[in-house]
């Protein structure tokens, strides 16, 4: 449980930051990982600069907010939460009317005791976000409405971790890091990504070259999409991880047409791993999944999660906290990961090179006294070595005798010793 206890503790640190799809937060946030990871390269895209039909926006930064009654008391403070201040917020100072204010004000009524999260990116505009019940109690006639912030020309940033494997062909492995506090459908992403980017360094050997980003959701997908879309022609498989950090159920979204290696392997470790999993299409695709499967780009990345964003009620919401996460939660997804990578790694066409079954007892492999029940134990070898023969690769072969991939990566490490199996 190391693992999960690391990702939890490093999520909670960057809990209180206020990030966005630029600025300082999203900086400050991406060099806490890097005290992880710090082979990170760290990237900045100027404001302005064109990235297919997008502009990047200028960068916003933010210091503070509140709405005062002008008796001096405070009714909200950003201090207390940064989902208080609308993403993107031109600054304000001035006395408004309580008219005005409220239309600037964001609650979530069917949900009246949280802060729903609210943005503005490519409208300015300013305004607050409060829960239900603190919006019933503006009843003075007009408030004092201050927010501390800039936008300004400046820069986008996102993190990039390239590791080269034996082959140019690519694993894409991507989360996004741009929300203020919220624990699941932000923090959660990194932090895993973080971690996996250790395990991959740690391999002593990788068939793949594994390309790690952290970036902007959206906005951020689509810049490094533009800058790099020559060199991902060599991604064979992606995950796009997002919302990874709770314990309720593990989700998967499809590519566009659910057919490439991303999918086989993801679906093959989830049956095995949580056989509850939820299946969902491109169709309710909501994260950088979208941008990556677009047209014109089209590559094969699809979606993980545990519970999918905009499916759990706390979405978007100060509800999205660390008490939602968990060590064991974001464990989980981090070990569905590993499987995944290990599956990719293994993942050849195996072909026997012996006729009819091997003598496996001969090589200590198999059972020398046969008894009721023995058989039992040495079924999975009979079946690998049986389907071992050129047609499907390890993940058709694990579909086929529905036994985990990460049992047949043990049984083809004991067999290749003894010249037994080979891969093509």
């Amino acid at each position: 449980m190391d693992n999960g206890k690391a990702m939890y503790d490093l999520a909670a640190r960057m809990f209180p930051i206020c990030r966005s799809i630029t600025g300082n937060g999203f900086r400050e946030s991406l060099a806490m990982i890097r005290e992880v990871v710090p082979e990170i390269t760290v990237h900045e895209v100027p404001t302005g600069t064109t990235v297919f039909d997008w502009t990047v926006p200028k960068e916003w930064n933010i210091r503070g907010g509140s709405i005062y009654r002008l008796n001096g008391d405070k009714v909200i403070d950003f201090k207390d939460s940064n989902l208080h201040i609308v993403g993107y917020s031109l600054p304000i100072d001035k006395v408004v009317s309580r008219e005005e204010l409220l239309e600037h004000i964001y609650t979530q009524p069917d949900q009246p005791d949280w802060i729903p999260y609210v943005t503005s990116y490519y409208k300015e505009r300013w305004g607050f976000c409060m829960s239900e019940h603190q919006k019933q109690t503006l009843t003075d006639e007009e408030y004092h409405v201050v927010i501390d912030s800039s936008l300004e020309d400046g820069s986008l940033t996102y993190g990039e971790l390239i590791i080269p494997g034996q082959t140019t062909d690519e694993i894409l492995i991507t989360t996004y890091l741009c929300h203020p506090s919220m624990a699941n459908d932000e923090l959660s992403g990194p932090v895993v990504v973080a971690e996996l980017m250790k395990y991959v360094q740690q391999m002593t050997s990788r068939r793949y070259t594994y390309r790690f980003v952290i970036n902007p959701e959206t906005i951020g997908a689509i810049t490094y999409i533009s800058r790099n879309l020559e060199a991902l022609q060599h991604v064979k498989a992606g995950f796009v991880l997002s919302c990874v950090g709770d314990d309720r159920t593990y989700s998967y979204v499809a590519t566009k047409y659910g057919d490439t290696l991303a999918d086989r392997v993801m679906q093959n470790v989830l049956k095995f791993h949580y056989p509850e999993y939820k299946n969902y299409s491109f169709l309710d695709r909501g994260s950088d999944e979208r941008q990556y499967g677009a047209a014109g780009v089209n590559l094969p990345v699809c979606g993980f999660c545990r519970s999918k964003y905009t499916q759990y009620p706390e979405y978007h919401t100060s509800a999205d906290n660390m008490d939602l996460i968990s060590p064991e939660g974001l464990q989980g997804a981090y070990d569905v990961m590993v499987k995944v990578i290990r599956a990719l790694e293994n993942n050849y066409h195996y072909v026997m090179t012996c006729k009819c079954e091997p003598q496996l007892g001969k090589r200590g492999l198999y059972p020398t006294i046969s008894y009721k029940g023995s058989h039992d134990t040495v079924n999975v070898m009979r079946d690998f070595t049986a389907y071992a023969d050129g047609r499907y690769d390890l993940i058709g072969i694990s579909n086929l005798i529905n036994v985990p991939t990460d049992t047949l990566i043990e049984l083809k490490d004991k067999l290749m010793p003894h010249g037994l199996l080979k891969a093509l």
